[in-house]
């Protein structure tokens, strides 16, 4: 399809619903813990920031776990679809008005997420042999995936949160996570081969007790690679948060009489994503058919 593995698409599909659900939800988190009205918890700004700050800090850290769960007991595949089920259950837990529903679901979707976005990114990677210039290409269309769905989530999640009541929008992003869950049943086939537990036995790469001289530069540059990471999701996380609550209290959002909700600034981002993300890829592959 496209010059791609048919089972791209379906990763695809499976983290663009994936995303609509994790990003509608943090577009309106912190705007209905300090809202008094439609539902809203009416917790304290300091309060609030500082759930969503655990928050956050839990759902990237626990990838750790996600991935060494996948790489020794169930494959990517199996834990893709684990997360899947278990952020079904969160988002849609989130449409109760219930306390405990509302812990509950954010200890899932937090260890739902851990199992899955980890875990999907990696056999996006697997669906391409190893040298395979479109491979950058085919992640490019796998993240423009992923921004089409934080985009779309913002404004859709983010008005109806807004305007129509909270826990309406929580239940708007648990239909998105129960469809994307749905399209990954359904693409089994096309995934027949990748995401694969992979036995000790099966794989003499695995049995090495040493690293050669590249394999530990490699690891050097990943260790210089997370600290930049680490600072930029540091800055980035603040939009669902600190930032949100900026939006909502200092921002003129009036355009002819009507005032655009706070969440729909979280849709920028991914906005600039889709539109530059074409270019960006087409320019990687000129550079990788020049061999640069």
């Amino acid at each position: 399809m496209f010059g791609h593995p048919k089972g791209l698409f379906i990763l695809f599909l499976t983290e663009m619903w994936e995303r609509f659900s994790y990003y509608g939800m943090r577009a309106i988190l912190v705007l209905f813990l300090v809202s008094n009205e439609r539902g809203g918890l009416g917790w304290s700004k300091e309060d609030a920031l500082s759930l969503y700050g655990w928050y956050t800090m839990l759902v990237y850290l626990m990838s750790i776990p996600g991935g060494i769960l996948a790489d020794k007991y169930l494959g990517q595949k199996k834990s893709v679809m684990l997360g899947g089920f278990m952020l079904c259950i969160g988002h849609l837990l989130m449409a109760y008005t219930e306390l405990w529903a509302f812990y509950t679901a954010l200890t899932l979707i937090i260890l739902g997420v851990g199992c899955l976005k980890p875990n999907i990114s990696t056999m996006v990677g697997g669906l391409y042999k190893e040298g395979d210039i479109k491979r950058d290409a085919g992640f490019v269309i796998f993240y423009m995936g992923i921004n089409l769905g934080a985009f779309f989530s913002s404004l859709i999640v983010g008005y109806v949160g807004e305007n129509i009541g909270w826990h309406y929008g929580f239940s708007l992003a648990g239909i998105g996570m129960l469809i994307g869950q749905l399209t990954f049943l359904y693409g089994q086939k096309y995934l027949t081969e990748v995401g694969n537990l992979i036995k000790k036995d099966d794989n003499k790469e695995t049995q090495k007790e040493t690293l050669t001289k590249i394999e530990k530069d490699r690891l050097f540059v990943l260790g210089i690679s997370f600290i930049a990471v680490l600072i930029f999701w540091m800055s980035f996380e603040q939009a669902g948060g600190f930032m949100n609550i900026y939006t909502m209290e200092y921002t003129n959002r009036t355009i002819l009489g009507w005032e655009v909700p706070a969440s729909w600034f979280q849709s920028l981002n991914p906005l600039f994503i889709i539109t530059l993300g074409g270019f960006v890829s087409s320019v990687l592959v000129k550079m990788a058919l020049k061999g640069i």
